[in-house]
């Protein structure tokens, strides 16, 4: 007797048809777009709690590439081009680093201005 297994999750666009192809039967609906945002935040976490447990190098190229592809989803949803992004991305940058330098803050005394 074949079990059928829950998923409850955003999957790649071609995983329906990669599971018939195996013989499987899969269950789906395809999202409106305020469900599709939710599911989008939810995989961008599975996606960054897989690019900390990967073990390896190659593994993680691959998650970083999947939580990439999740951004630009994202992007895409939002309608934010991603010269937007990338522009935003480095006038941040300009105005207060990246992480190039290894730098960890122990603790600051701040001025009121920064509180």
């Amino acid at each position: 007797m074949e079990k059928r297994k829950e998923f409850n999750k955003l999957v790649r666009d071609k995983i329906p048809e990669i599971i018939l192809k195996n013989g499987g039967n899969p269950e789906y609906e395809v999202l409106k777009d305020g469900d599709y945002l939710k599911m989008l935040d939810n995989k961008l976490l599975e996606e960054c709690n897989e690019v900390l447990s990967a073990e390896n190098r190659q593994e993680k190229i691959e998650e970083l590439a999947d939580l990439m592809e999740v951004v630009i989803t994202m992007a895409n949803l939002l309608k934010i081009d991603f010269k937007t992004l990338e522009s935003v991305r480095l006038e941040k940058r300009g105005k207060r680093g990246g992480f190039d330098s290894k730098i960890f803050l122990k603790s600051a005394i701040l001025a009121e201005s920064l509180n």
